[in-house]
C-alpha cells in the first residue's frame, strides 16, 4: 500500500466518481481504476461497491477510509510544519457556501487572509444550506458558510453575523406603509419572485409567515430564481417583489434602484453560520484558517 493509492482512494470517495477523481489528481481514469484495483488486491478485499450508479464503500472500505484520512492528514501536517519552518505556508482550503455568504460575506475575509498567507489557495463551491451540510459530513469539503441551521449531532455551528430579510419592491411600487412597515395581509396582493427550494432564505420566509398564520399557499409566485442578483433586477424592472437579505440589497438601495419595507410585527432576523464536522481532524492550515476567521469576525471557538 502506497501513499498514491490512498490519495486516489480518498479522491474517488470524495467525488463518488472515478472520472472526477482523475481530473482532480491529473490522472487518467484507467490509472485511477488501476490504483483502486491494486489496493483491493493487496488487501484481499473489495473496498468499493460498483454495482450502483453511485459509488459507495463496502464495510472494509469504510474502515480503510478512516485510516486513509488520518494518514493523509498527518502527511499534510508534516508538509505544513516544514513549510512553516521555512517561512512559506501554502495549501488549499475547500469550502461550500450558500448564495449570500458566497457573494457578500466571504470575499472580504478571503482578501484579508490572502494578504497574510499569499500562497494559500481557495476552492469555493456553491451549495444551498442543506447540501453544504451533506458535503461536509461526507468529507468532500471541509467548511461551509450557510444561512440556515439544520440540527445534526456531527455539525458544529459558529455564529458569523446577523442579518434580516426585507421586502424589496420597484421604486414606483404603490403601497400603504407607516414608517416603512406594511401589513402582512398586503402580501396576498403582490406577485413574488422567490428563491428555489433548499434555499435558507426561502425556508425562513415560509416558516416565518406560517408562524403568523399566513397561508403561504396563497402567495402569487411568478418565478423561482436561484440568483439574488437576478431577483434584484427582476424586481427593479417591475416583474414583482421579493424577500431578500438586507446585506444583498444594500448596493441597489444605496443607488436608489429599489425600495424596501418590513412587515409589521414580523421578525425576519437571522444569522449566518460557519460550519464544519465535529469528527473532522483539521490539518494545521485548516486550523489556522478557522482561527483567523473567528478572529476576523470577533468570535470565539
Amino acid at each position: 500500500m502506497d501513499f498514491k493509492q490512498l490519495e486516489v482512494f480518498v479522491a474517488v470517495m470524495k467525488h463518488q466518481s472515478f472520472s472526477k477523481a482523475a481530473r482532480e489528481l491529473f490522472l487518467t481514469q484507467p490509472t485511477v481504476s488501476s490504483h483502486i484495483q491494486n489496493l483491493e488486491k493487496e488487501l484481499d478485499t473489495v473496498l468499493v461497491n460498483r454495482s450502483n450508479k453511485i459509488i459507495t464503500l463496502t464495510r472494509s472500505g469504510e474502515i480503510l477510509y478512516k485510516h486513509a484520512i488520518y494518514i493523509l492528514n498527518n502527511c499534510k501536517k508534516a508538509i505544513y510544519d516544514i513549510k512553516e519552518y521555512s517561512g512559506k505556508i501554502e495549501g488549499v482550503i475547500d469550502m461550500a457556501c450558500s448564495s449570500i455568504p458566497e457573494t457578500y460575506i466571504l470575499p472580504d475575509f478571503l482578501k484579508n487572509f490572502s494578504l497574510e498567507y499569499p500562497d494559500v489557495k481557495f476552492s469555493v463551491s456553491h451549495y444551498d444550506s442543506q447540501y453544504a451540510i451533506s458535503e461536509i459530513l461526507n468529507e468532500r469539503i471541509n467548511f461551509g458558510l450557510v444561512g440556515s441551521k439544520f440540527y445534526h449531532p456531527q455539525i458544529e455551528y459558529i455564529d458569523l453575523i446577523d442579518d434580516e430579510l426585507v421586502l424589496i419592491t420597484p421604486k414606483d411600487f404603490k403601497i400603504k406603509s407607516k414608517d416603512g412597515y406594511i401589513d402582512i395581509n398586503d402580501l396576498y396582493n403582490m406577485k413574488f419572485i422567490m428563491r428555489k427550494e433548499g434555499s435558507g432564505t426561502r425556508d425562513l420566509i415560509i416558516n416565518t409567515l406560517k408562524k403568523h398564520d399566513f397561508d403561504t399557499d396563497k402567495l402569487d409566485i411568478l418565478s423561482h430564481v436561484e440568483s439574488n442578483e437576478a431577483i434584484k433586477e427582476m424586481v427593479r424592472i417591475g416583474l414583482g417583489v421579493s424577500f431578500i437579505s438586507y446585506i444583498s440589497a444594500i448596493d441597489y438601495l444605496n443607488l436608489d434602484k429599489l425600495s424596501y419595507y418590513k412587515i409589521k410585527n414580523v421578525d425576519f432576523s437571522r444569522k449566518f453560520y460557519f460550519i464544519y464536522s465535529k469528527k473532522k481532524t483539521f490539518t494545521p492550515l485548516e486550523d489556522k484558517f478557522l482561527n483567523k476567521l473567528c478572529d476576523y469576525f470577533c468570535l470565539q471557538k
